[in-house]
């Protein structure tokens, strides 16, 4: 599908911004990116994974980045790269749509409270509400029906999409992606018990992102109790992540959809969880840990590297045996201390 207004640019000067070898007519255009399938004489394609190799023989794209190593399998002028998903990351920012465009400035329906500070370039759209001492760095744009809280700071370059809900006291860093939906600063899970029901506790700190954080779709940031939930720089968050109140997460991690991490927990630098994963409240992960899919962390962990729990997916009559040898394992285990102090009589 060709996009209105899409930008067009020659193989040579392609090259020239990856920093890559190109071998083929410098002076093709192209106007964008597609598969190895899918690829017309317009269109890029790129290679970064070695199961799509069976595709590239048959490819009609305009040129393909790749690795040296396929340089010569390709039927194609080609872009090589030492890093062509690292290569296809920087392509795909130069051909989206939403990038280079002229801000549309503040639009008539939206509501900008007289006490906010709007830097240069910045856009307001439709119905978006803008409450008093918020600040808005230059060249932030915030889309249809966003909100953000009073005394919150949106910083230089970032973009809230349709309907994100920036709560009050919130600091977003600069170049923030915020997409639809997601709630930065709503209130924490605070309650006290009584015994016969229960009493809100006043969730009185707030949330601070670092610079270029992404927060996808319906995920939610939760304010801290009383000190502030921390976001490092450069964390990327999925969609429909929960975050509570308290949490630190440090720079440059990423926490894959449906993450769930419970209050004061402290997540490290450079950390990957995947999707799924839970992790109970007031433990720390160290630097460097990946806890693969579905997995539940119920202790800190304090040394680097791949973790993992819960069983991989089976046919039901497996897993329902399994199920009853889980229940006697604790059984098993007594009978076999036995037997083994027995042996040692």
């Amino acid at each position: 599908m060709t996009r209105r207004n899409s930008p067009v640019y020659t193989l040579g000067e392609l090259a020239e911004r990856l920093g890559a070898r190109l071998v083929g007519d410098a002076d093709h255009r192209v106007s964008g990116l597609a598969t190895l399938r899918e690829a017309g004489p317009d269109r890029v394609a790129f290679l970064a994974n070695r199961a799509y190799l069976k595709d590239l023989a048959d490819t009609r794209a305009a040129a393909v980045l790749l690795h040296p190593q396929h340089g010569d399998a390709c039927p194609t002028a080609r872009l090589e790269l030492d890093n062509p998903y690292l290569g296809y990351a920087a392509l795909s920012r130069l051909f989206d749509p939403l990038a280079g465009r002229e801000p549309a400035g503040v639009h008539p329906s939206a509501v900008v409270d007289p006490s906010a500070s709007l830097g240069e370039r910045v856009e307001v759209g439709p119905n978006a509400v803008i409450e008093a001492g918020v600040t808005l760095g230059d060249d932030v744009i915030v889309g249809p029906g966003a909100v953000v809280g009073a005394d919150s700071v949106i910083g230089a370059g970032s973009r809230l999409h349709a309907n994100v809900t920036v709560c009050h006291g919130v600091v977003v860093g600069a170049r923030a992606i915020l997409h639809s939906s997601c709630v930065i600063g709503g209130d924490g899970f605070g309650f006290a018990h009584d015994g016969a029901g229960w009493h809100k506790i006043a969730q009185l700190g707030g949330v601070v992102l670092g610079d270029d954080v992404e927060v996808g779709s319906c995920s939610s940031i939760d304010r801290g109790a009383l000190g502030d939930t921390l976001i490092g720089n450069d964390v990327k968050i999925d969609s429909q992540v929960q975050i509570a109140h308290n949490v630190q997460i440090g720079d440059h991690s990423a926490l894959a959809g449906c993450v769930g991490i419970a209050g004061s927990t402290k997540v490290g630098r450079h950390c990957m969880l995947g999707g799924g994963v839970g992790l109970s409240g007031h433990l720390t992960l160290c630097d460097g840990v990946q806890v693969t899919g579905m997995s539940l962390v119920t202790n800190s962990i304090t040394e680097p590297g791949v973790y993992s729990s819960g069983t991989g997916a089976m046919k039901n009559a497996q897993w329902r045996k399994n199920a009853v040898r889980f229940k006697q394992l604790d059984d098993i285990a007594k009978r076999l201390v036995r037997l083994e102090k027995g042996r040692d009589a």
